[in-house]
């Protein structure tokens, strides 16, 4: 099956689809620095649009009749994350993009198209994006399925939600992959193994010091010496002893308020800021993991872009360009690629 990837970011979601079998030719993606990532790990045989999706014209795929189509891709989700209420609306522009996914459905006609969102897509304005996508989908003639997946439940060390709508042209109702729970993978299988590192640690390769202790993060190393990307933000002196209050699990609330004195009203802080992670248990969220000062299970630091993206499933040969600002933005809004994996390999069988 051949592959159009919209709104592709670093490409998490075309690394589950070609793990898959699907052979992803088309790529569109807006952001510079993700486009370049995306291009060092894929190859895309039509290439990458690096421009906006409006501009975007289709182009015939050349395939044989026995070769399917599928699209797939995530508009841009911040407006309708739970986390961004002052955006949150129909009156934000970029919440309607979904309607350039739908217009290239539309234009292609693919047996088979995969749509990724957050959960709040469901709860923005009382639904209404969910039930105006799913309607123009159903008027082209789609078969739609939709769910709401944990991606802890498909191997990815972390406790994400994420929504999908899955349409098929010739009447097959999807049936989702289940979600399995029995083998968690927790923050210490995902990256106890790398090296240890200081504060503002900066060398863009480090050789591995430490003995394999998990089936993922052996699969994650592959015969690897080394990974790229092992690189974090240099937090000030007050913010790192800040960070040696917080125990495993814990949040900001573990700080003592002589060291919070520059919040107007600390007890108003979100309950995800300085949170350390819990070695035991999946990661929390990677969104925005530097502003939210997510700090490592066991060093008085932040996360680096390589555990980051351990905690997103991404394997350490994937490497992310720009700088590290740009490549924690990538990691933070890509699609899980196990999660986006097991998608692709249940709808390859139906």
């Amino acid at each position: 099956m051949i592959g159009i990837d919209l709104f592709s970011g670093a490409g998490g979601m075309s690394l589950g689809a070609l793990s898959a079998g699907i052979d992803v030719q088309q790529v569109v993606e807006l952001d510079k620095y993700a486009a370049s990532t995306y291009l060092a790990n894929h190859t895309p045989k039509y290439g990458l649009f690096n421009d906006d999706i409006r501009k975007f014209k289709s182009s015939k795929i050349k395939h044989r009749d026995n070769e399917g189509l599928i699209i797939f891709g995530g508009p841009p989700c911040q407006g309708f994350s739970t986390s961004n209420q002052r955006t949150r609306s129909s009156s934000n522009v970029n919440n309607w993009l979904f309607e350039e996914f739908v217009r290239l459905v539309e234009e292609y006609r693919p047996d088979w198209f995969v749509f990724e969102n957050v959960k709040g897509i469901l709860e923005t304005e009382g639904g209404v994006f969910v039930q105006r996508i799913t309607e123009r989908f159903e008027k082209l003639g789609y078969t739609t399925s939709a769910k709401l997946l944990s991606a802890a439940g498909f191997g990815v060390p972390q406790k994400r939600n994420r929504y999908f709508i899955v349409g098929s042209l010739n009447g097959t109702t999807y049936d989702f992959p289940t979600e399995k729970f029995d083998k968690i993978i927790t923050v210490q299988e995902a990256i106890s193994d790398l090296p240890a590192l200081v504060n503002g640690a900066s060398d863009c390769y480090v050789t591995y010091n430490k003995n394999i202790k998990s089936s993922y993060a052996k699969s994650m190393r592959g015969k690897l010496k080394g990974c790229h990307n092992h690189l974090v933000t240099r937090n000030n002196s007050l913010i790192i002893e800040r960070y040696k209050h917080i125990p495993n699990g814990g949040n900001w609330e573990n700080i003592p308020d002589s060291l919070m004195r520059n919040y107007a009203d600390s007890s108003r802080c979100h309950t995800g800021i300085y949170r350390r992670l819990s070695l035991d248990e999946p990661s929390v969220v990677i969104g925005n993991y530097r502003k939210n000062m997510l700090i490592h299970p066991t060093q008085d630091r932040g996360l680096s872009v390589r555990e980051a993206a351990r905690l997103q499933s991404f394997p350490d040969d994937f490497i992310f360009k720009g700088s590290i600002g740009f490549q924690q933005q990538q990691v933070g809004n890509a699609v899980p690629p196990l999660l986006a994996k097991s998608i692709f390999q249940s709808l390859l069988k139906q």
